[in-house]
């Protein structure tokens, strides 16, 4: 544990919740603005060394991090929540319960992951269609309920993975995946889901 005085002059005002374990150098509710308000966090939390959460961000019970991850701001997450080590979470995003993000995973800003997700190791997602060449809306990518992303994949701005379906390890998404279908290939090709893999998430 880190030195009590110092680790709640870090986390001062923020609400988190019991038997919670923080390691040492986390930083919970980094000021982004004046009038933002320090992060809520629920029960049973595991917040490993060097993560980062910033104010206005509200998560659940059961959440648990690797070590080095980083929240952004207007981030909203549910209960039994994992966030691998490294992984960024750029704000303004929406994750549901009983999600598993892995490694190395980015995320950026005005993106909606459902419920009872798996997102692979070192999977890359993208908000921007023309990166700073041409004013853009950011579109975040949409993962609806049950979704599985493999390990490697990438995604273009403003795509939406149907519930329960599959992207292959290494893929390049260009274009939104139906329910229950798979991508596999880069660019992605879309295929009917195989019937064994037709089968909810166990997480």
């Amino acid at each position: 544990m880190p030195n009590i005085k110092e680790f709640f002059s870090r986390t001062s005002t923020a609400k988190i919740g019991t038997d919670s374990k923080i390691e040492e150098d986390v930083d919970v509710g980094i000021l982004y603005r004046r009038g933002s308000k320090k992060p809520i966090i629920g029960k049973n939390a595991v917040i490993r060394s060097n993560t980062v959460i910033y104010n206005d961000v509200e998560i659940g019970d059961d959440f648990k991090t690797g070590h080095n991850v980083l929240i952004r701001e207007e981030t909203i997450i549910g209960n039994n929540v994992l966030i691998g080590t490294n992984s960024v979470i750029e704000g303004h995003c929406l994750i549901g319960d009983d999600v598993s993000i892995q490694s190395n995973v980015y995320i950026p800003i005005n993106t909606i992951i459902d419920d009872n997700v798996f997102i692979g190791p070192c999977a890359c997602f993208t908000n921007d269609k023309y990166p700073i060449r041409v004013d853009y809306d950011l579109k975040g990518p949409i993962i609806r309920k049950g979704a599985s992303i493999g390990a490697n994949s990438t995604f273009l701005s403003n795509v939406e993975i149907g519930e329960g379906a599959m992207v292959a390890a290494g893929a390049i998404v260009t274009r939104s995946v139906p329910p229950w279908y798979l991508a596999i290939g880069a660019p992605a090709k879309i295929k009917p889901l195989p019937k064994f893999l037709k089968v909810s998430n166990n997480i």
